[in-house]
């Protein structure tokens, strides 16, 4: 056993007073940092803890890892883990070039090679949703329903979508080798970028003075070309109108709530619910409300706004849908752009129709269901023809 005299236990017990006082002004600071609210405060025991095992793991990666980690992607993968840790496909962290190509694309213009993808959740793969005319992947011959397996040389399932998106992407006039998989056959094709300038809508009258609108994605501008095309047929003597939102993933809820203003009238769009239980309600206006028979045509690819618009016509019993039931998306994102550039989406609220359907995971079921593509188009003129002419 070991004594202790008098002055060295004073020393001692200095030196844990100093120790204590340097462990409390850590403490003290490392709450401000975190939590960032304006006041200084104590971690939790529980908190202080859980921060102390990732320093430690980070410190034990810097100091044995067989080459000198970069410490910029150590701290984005942290980021992205804590949003992946969520089991939520449509909730993600971007670094502030992934952030700023996002930012892009709801422009309407990137660089890419011109498809759009999904979470195909059986295989857990990136799966190819629709490609747009006149795009490199057009050219290229890739098809709806391919699977895309690598980036590069590298592996993605649709956990890490939105890092293959960026990978595939890139400065124009480079090439992306991708490997697709379809029906159980690989597919490599290297493919060359170009400036995709997203056309959003596509109009025209078909017979009997039936206006067609094609809604390819709730981008920036497509309110205003909605708008526009909608002007043109109604000065061609429209009687009624179909607006095709079929293989349209979604987009900006503030494009839904525009066009809604054309063709609802005075109406619920959508509502939202937090986890708290709020209700948020989203209405059209009266001003502009055009008074014709109206379809939607759907099916399993129309999502998200595409559903909201959907949901919205139907329960305001301002038109009937056609086609097959659609994806079932019923959740809402935001989006925040943080001062570094970089920046997160994360779903905040559940979405239900006007009527109080929820139809995440079940979709929208159609008034009339035709699931052979090239007849959806036919079943609705004929709808159309039939209410036009009682």
């Amino acid at each position: 056993m070991v004594k202790v005299s008098g002055e060295m236990k004073n020393n001692i017990e200095r030196r844990f007073f100093k120790t204590i006082l340097v462990v409390l002004v850590t403490a003290i600071v490392t709450s401000f940092v975190l939590v960032n609210v304006g006041f200084l405060g104590f971690v939790p025991p529980a908190e202080y803890k859980r921060y102390a095992k990732y320093k430690a793991l980070e410190q034990s990666i810097k100091r044995e890892f067989y080459k000198k980690p970069d410490e910029k992607k150590l701290e984005d993968a942290t980021y992205k883990g804590l949003f992946s840790g969520l089991d939520d496909v449509y909730s993600a962290y971007y670094t502030a070039d992934e952030m700023k190509q996002l930012l892009e694309v709801a422009t309407g213009k990137y660089v890419g090679i011109g498809f759009v993808v999904g979470a195909d959740k059986a295989t857990g793969a990136i799966r190819v949703e629709s490609v747009m005319n006149n795009s490199p992947a057009k050219e290229s011959g890739v098809k709806k329903g391919d699977l895309v397996v690598a980036v590069n040389g590298k592996k993605y399932s649709y956990m890490e979508m939105d890092i293959a998106v960026k990978n595939i992407r890139g400065p124009e006039n480079t090439s992306v080798k991708i490997t697709f998989l379809r029906d159980g056959k690989k597919i490599d094709k290297t493919i060359t970028r170009k400036e995709i300038k997203i056309v959003s809508i596509e109009s025209k009258m078909l017979e009997d003075k039936i206006g067609y609108i094609n809604i390819k994605s709730f981008e920036e501008e497509t309110a205003e070309d909605f708008r526009k095309a909608l002007a043109s047929l109604e000065a061609q003597g429209m009687k009624a109108l179909i607006i095709d939102v079929r293989d349209d993933g979604g987009g900006l809820l503030t494009v839904v709530e525009d066009i809604c203003d054309r063709i609802l009238g005075k109406a619920v769009i959508v509502y939202t619910k937090d986890r708290q239980g709020k209700k948020e309600y989203l209405k059209s206006s009266d001003k502009e409300k055009i008074d014709k028979p109206i379809v939607v045509l759907t099916n399993r690819s129309s999502a998200s706004a595409s559903e909201i618009l959907t949901g919205a016509v139907l329960d305001n019993k301002a038109g009937i849908s056609i086609g097959e039931t659609t994806y079932g998306k019923g959740l809402v994102q935001g989006m925040l752009k943080l001062k570094d550039g970089s920046g997160y989406k994360l779903t905040t609220a559940q979405y239900f129709t006007p009527n109080g359907n929820y139809i995440d995971k079940k979709g929208i079921k159609p008034t009339i269901e035709v699931k052979d593509k090239d007849q959806q188009l036919p079943k609705a003129i004929e709808y159309l023809k039939d209410k036009i002419n009682k």
